[in-house]
């Protein structure tokens, strides 16, 4: 599907025409630059590279430079394929915020924030055992039991228990898009998106 690489500015909230306070995530979209068109006779399948985000051409190695020399652009921070762009696209061409409209729904993919090692209240949502009182005085967020003893004799793959938890890919769809701002590049989203501030995202149609 086609789309544009982002980056998360960070959330406010807006009233929409029946005075509702509705909670938005800003999104800093494009502008992309197309870095390599693939083909279904070169490569077997079609689909259009975006680069975003301005790198030093210190910091590029050179094979990257003679790749974004290519499209005649300043090395890029992230690249990203997208697949289904409609329209012919050439080498070097930009793709901005226009490409999505007020009103449309979109899917938004990025990596969730880390939380680190957590245990199961906090990471499943677990309710803890047993009570305050009654001589026990350190099991109150502790999972319980997580298997029988002589049978099955061992525990089951998926039991939720203690570990780490965020840092992962995640995709939140169907959201709503509540304002498209060109002249800033800004694309503003009903809801939360994942990932900190600053953070790459991509915006799918």
């Amino acid at each position: 599907m086609s789309g544009l690489i982002g980056k998360k500015i960070g959330m406010t909230s807006i009233f929409d025409e029946n005075g509702k306070n509705l909670p938005c995530t800003v999104i800093q979209a494009g502008p992309c630059v197309v870095t390599q068109v693939r083909t279904q006779d070169t490569d077997g399948y079609e689909a259009l590279q975006l680069g975003f985000d301005d790198k030093p051409v210190k910091n590029s190695n050179k094979a990257a430079q003679g790749h974004f020399k290519k499209a005649n652009t300043a090395p890029k921070r992230k690249i990203v394929e997208f697949s289904g762009y409609d329209s012919d696209l050439k080498l070097g061409d930009t793709v901005s915020v226009d490409l999505f409209q007020e009103g449309e729904f979109v899917d938004v993919t990025g990596t969730s924030k880390g939380k680190g090692f957590q245990g199961v209240v906090k990471r499943h949502g677990f309710a803890g055992v047993g009570q305050a009182t009654h001589g026990q005085h350190n099991r109150l967020r502790a999972p319980g039991s997580i298997g029988a003893a002589s049978y099955p004799a061992r525990v089951f793959k998926g039991m939720r228990m203690a570990g780490r938890m965020g840092n992962e890919r995640v995709t939140v769809q169907n959201l709503k898009v509540l304002k498209v701002v060109p002249e800033k590049n800004l694309l503003v989203v009903k809801g939360c998106v994942p990932g900190h501030k600053n953070a790459y995202i991509l915006i799918s149609k």
